[in-house]
């Protein structure tokens, strides 16, 4: 490659995207400030480096053609459209394509933009850090049936031989520059991160809709089978040895495009779940033989909570009337009767949670209230108002007796269980939608800010926080010391309980919007995404 071209390009990235502390505040993924970034945006935009750049790989690769390009928003799509435009000066067409962060929810819902053909693919991208971005791509590109030949990057932030995958998947990898040459360097080394997970099956429910971008059905799991509901309408019961299909149900007819939002629960041989054709239902779990459907409701995104101790099961209620829009239903474990119910003002998609401990159960709903009733009787007990929709279920701290639910407003509430009191809240950056969840003295749940956060209970401060690489609105799943939580980049990250520390990620291509489920005997987990699919996973 032309040596004089390689050094006007490093000349333009060195005056036009080094940035350093002194230049002004630079703030780090984790949040912590950082001595120097890298903006290689900044340069990109500019035409000489976006045409230097791409005649520098134009001569790199002009004798391997034919090949087409691939690269991720953002950064990649300046680069792939100088190097088409390139490709077409020469004489010689170059294909190019992109793929998203994540499926787009309206229009084609693509994930892949473009038209790829049987060439060899070669991906490009500004930078390479981590190799987290490659390795989404790269799985994307695996579930079309592609390959990538080579990987090309203008600036490389860590030795060659920390991208393993390389090696694993058979691809090169040409770079034109590295941090020293620009006077900068990594901080520190990361600890190795684990990601080499086996895949020990995968299932998906036909007919996926992708313009729900929430959280759905999540999966539980008894001694021999896995059961979630699906857009489709379908109930499935699958086995968790092999993830064939064991048995499933067709709900009724439903609006919206949504159907079974609702999380099942087990109870004896019966599985219950609701669904937005308006019913809650009991099936048989060993055929999926209907037990009893409770039809008083017109839909019902929220899950239910059994409390066999009373014979009981709560779940949330929906109703398209103008002064009747939600409330709560108490009913019948065996029989599906009506024992009591309340109703609220607001829709109520949240999902009720039961403290056997003190026979009470508590609901929030979009009227913003968090509301405690006696289990036995329905009676209500106080109702608290939050500052914000409460669309996720609750948890309670029978230690310190507090019930603890995240609400729109970004906040993390605590009330004092028997008086509805505040006890305590903390402010997150954006929208809750997950439920929080206890591990010792802390409490730990995930924020739309893309963060997930560890309260300690006594002190009211923050342990830590962890910054995901999407969205995170699924509930996380305690695995002995390890927190598992999915996000909207489709990772599902092992964080350390105590420290935040990241663990391993397991990557798929969908987003991740439900809480996985873990069986404890395989050392299994099993993971959802908002596609209905679930990945057994060995850990």
């Amino acid at each position: 490659m032309d040596g004089a071209d390689l050094e006007k390009l490093k000349n333009i990235f060195q005056k036009h995207s080094v940035v350093k502390s002194t230049d002004g505040q630079i703030i780090s993924v984790a949040g912590g400030k950082s001595s120097w970034l890298f903006d290689s945006r900044n340069a990109l935009m500019r035409p000489e480096a976006l045409q230097l750049a791409a005649n520098i790989f134009w001569e790199t690769f002009e004798k391997e053609y034919p090949f087409q390009i691939c690269g991720q928003e953002t950064a990649a799509l300046p680069l792939i459209g100088a190097i088409v435009l390139k490709s077409a000066e020469a004489g010689k067409p170059v294909n190019g394509v992109f793929i998203r962060k994540s499926r787009k929810p309206d229009g084609l819902q693509k994930i892949i933009e473009g038209e790829l053909n049987d060439e060899k693919i070669i991906l490009i991208d500004d930078l390479i850090n981590s190799g987290k971005t490659m390795l989404h791509q790269i799985e994307i590109l695996k579930t079309a049936g592609k390959k990538i030949d080579t990987i090309f990057t203008l600036v490389r932030y860590r030795p060659l031989d920390s991208y393993e995958f390389l090696k694993e998947n058979g691809i090169k990898m040409v770079s034109l520059f590295t941090l020293e040459d620009f006077g900068l360097s990594m901080s520190k080394r990361e600890s190795k991160i684990r990601s080499d997970f086996q895949i020990l099956w995968y299932f998906q429910s036909p007919n996926p809709n992708y313009f729900y971008r929430v959280p759905k059905s999540a999966p539980v799991i008894d001694g021999q089978k896995l059961y979630f509901g699906s857009d489709s309408g379908y109930f499935w019961a699958i086995d968790k040895k092999d993830g064939s299909p064991v048995w499933k149900y067709k709900v009724g007819w439903h609006a919206k495009g949504k159907s079974i939002f609702s999380s099942p629960a087990l109870w004896n041989n019966f599985v219950y779940f609701g669904s937005y054709d308006g019913n809650v239902y009991a099936l048989d779990k060993n055929t999926g033989k209907v037990n009893w459907i409770f039809m008083e409701t017109d839909w019902v995104g929220s899950s239910p909570a059994v409390a066999p101790d009373l014979g009981l099961m709560f779940i949330g209620l929906e109703f398209g009337l103008w002064r009747k829009r939600g409330g709560i239903a108490a009913l019948d474990l065996k029989t599906g009767e009506k024992k009591w119910d309340f109703t609220m003002p607001e829709l109520t998609h949240s999902s009720p949670v039961y403290d056997e401990k003190n026979k009470v159960v508590a609901i929030g709903s979009n009227d913003c209230k968090v509301y405690l009733f006696n289990a036995r009787d329905g009676k209500l007990l106080w109702e608290f108002q939050a500052g914000g929709e409460i669309k996720a279920s609750l948890c309670i701290d029978d230690k310190r007796k507090l019930l603890i639910f995240g609400a729109f407003d970004g906040y993390i509430y605590m009330l004092n269980l028997s008086s509805g009191e505040l006890f305590y809240k903390f402010k997150t950056l954006a929208a809750i939608y997950s439920t929080p969840v206890i591990y010792e003295n802390n409490v730990i749940v995930s924020s739309l800010d893309k963060k997930i956060y560890s309260i300690n209970l006594d002190t009211k401060g923050l342990n830590w926080d962890y910054q995901c690489g999407g969205r995170a609105m699924t509930t996380p799943l305690i695995v002995e010391q390890s927190i598992w939580v999915g996000a909207t980049d489709g990772v599902i990250y092992e964080i350390e309980a105590s420290s935040g520390k990241l663990l391993s990620i397991f990557r798929t291509t969908e987003r991740i919007t439900n809480k996985p489920v873990y069986d404890l005997k395989s050392k299994t987990l099993f993971v959802p995404t908002y596609a209905n699919e679930i990945y057994a996973v060995k850990v």
